[in-house]
Parts: structure tokens; C-alpha cells; sequence
């Protein structure tokens, strides 16, 4: 079974989640194009880490600004197309997490929503948005094994504030449909039966069945558990 016409899917989720890897899957699955996230080219990044009160404001419109790009590539690219982390997760998340911490001011902050809600009501939105639900310790166990040194030392408290956004936003979010991965329970990286569950509910999601979840039953079988 095929997903006819061009598709457009973005996936979200925490950091450590596996929107790289599952992304790199799906479009090796499907035969589309994977998008990845690029953060090495940003000029201000290492400023930020220096003083983020000083460089979160300016390194936010650089990151939108790269995300607005290529969210607009993609919407032109000919084939489908599958994206690691979207437009609206640098708005919601990042850049309001970085709000509420204090490292954005009110006025700041204020111009670069308006920035960001202006731009987004141009854009077409993705098919599917593919959010991956994760706990913190799977989270902190997922970010142990890909053996990143610089994100070892990383708080949970930080996570937790990141998690309660996403689902704050993934509550409030109506631009495209959204399908949500019980990643706690399915590990798409080392296990093809758990990739194999995600995809048939991508295809399906796509293919416009109207209620598309992970039953308990389903998770259970693939995890051998009964």
C-alpha cells in the first residue's frame, strides 16, 4: 500500500527522543526525503552559551529564520518529504522556555512571536506532525546511549520543563493532524517490530483513517507480552 500524492511530515519530541533516527528510518521505509536539523552554522550559538540573557533573542530569529527556509524548501521540494523537529517547535518550546527562564525579555520576546505568527500563517502546514511521547528517564537513558558528551551532563529538571511544553502545545495545536508515538513503550530504534507498528499508523493517519492510537493490545504484542 502507497501514500499517493506528496506528503510533508514533521516530527517532534524532546531532545534524546530519536526524531533524527526515526526520521532517517521513515524516509528509507517510504522512499521520501529526510530533512534533518542543522544547528552547527548558527553564528550566535556559542555566544549563547557564553550569556544566554544577552544572545537567546538573536539566536532564536536565527534559528527560525533558518526553519522558515526550510520549511519553505520543503513545501517545494517535488517529492515527499520527512522532517526532523518543526517550525512551530522553536516557537513553542525553545524559544518559550527561554521566555519563562528570563533569558528573553518581554519586549524581545513580544517581537519574535509576532514575527513567528506572521510568518507560519503563510506557510502550508505539514501533512502529519509525528509527536514522540517520552518520559524523562527514557529520555535520560536514550541521551546516555547515543554518547553525546556535551549532553551527559544534561538536568532532567530542564527536560520535564521541555515536556510539559510539548504537551501543552501538541493540546493546542489544530494546523495539520498529529499522531502521537507512545515512546516510552516503543523503541523504533532497536526494535523493527516497534518501527514496523509506527509506520502502519503513519500510513494510516495519511491515508485518512479518522482514529489512529497505539492500542494497549498492539504495544503488547509487539513487546512480547503476552
Amino acid at each position: 500500500m502507497t501514500v499517493a500524492s506528496k506528503k510533508f511530515l514533521a516530527i517532534a519530541g524532546n531532545v534524546g527522543v530519536g526524531k533524527s533516527t526515526l526520521t532517517g528510518l521513515i524516509a528509507e521505509r517510504l522512499g521520501w526525503e529526510p530533512f534533518y536539523e542543522a544547528v552547527d552554522d548558527n553564528p550566535y550559538l556559542a555566544d549563547f552559551y557564553q550569556d544566554m540573557r544577552t544572545w537567546s533573542f538573536h539566536s532564536q530569529i536565527f534559528f527560525l529564520s533558518r526553519r522558515l527556509l526550510h520549511h519553505h524548501q520543503l513545501i517545494e521540494h517535488p517529492n515527499s518529504v520527512v522532517q526532523d523537529r518543526s517550525v512551530y517547535e522553536d516557537a513553542e518550546i525553545f524559544a518559550k522556555n527561554l521566555y519563562r527562564q528570563g533569558h528573553i525579555s518581554d519586549r524581545d520576546y513580544r517581537t519574535y512571536r509576532e514575527l513567528y505568527e506572521t510568518m507560519t500563517r503563510f506557510l502550508p502546514a505539514p501533512d502529519l506532525v509525528i509527536y514522540l511521547r517520552a518520559g524523562v528517564d527514557t529520555l535520560l537513558d536514550r541521551i546516555r546511549k547515543r554518547g553525546r558528551e556535551f549532553e551527559q551532563d544534561i538536568d532532567p529538571k530542564y527536560l520535564e520543563q521541555l515536556n510539559k511544553l510539548y504537551e501543552d502545545w501538541n493540546a493546542s495545536f489544530t494546523l495539520s493532524q498529529v499522531l502521537i508515538v507512545p515512546s516510552d513503550d516503543l523503541d523504533f530504534v532497536s526494535n523493527g517490530k516497534h518501527l514496523d507498528l509506527v509506520i502502519r499508523k503513519v500510513r494510516e493517519k495519511l491515508e485518512g483513517k479518522h482514529e489512529v492510537v497505539f492500542s494497549d493490545e498492539e504495544i503488547a504484542k509487539v513487546n512480547g507480552w503476552h
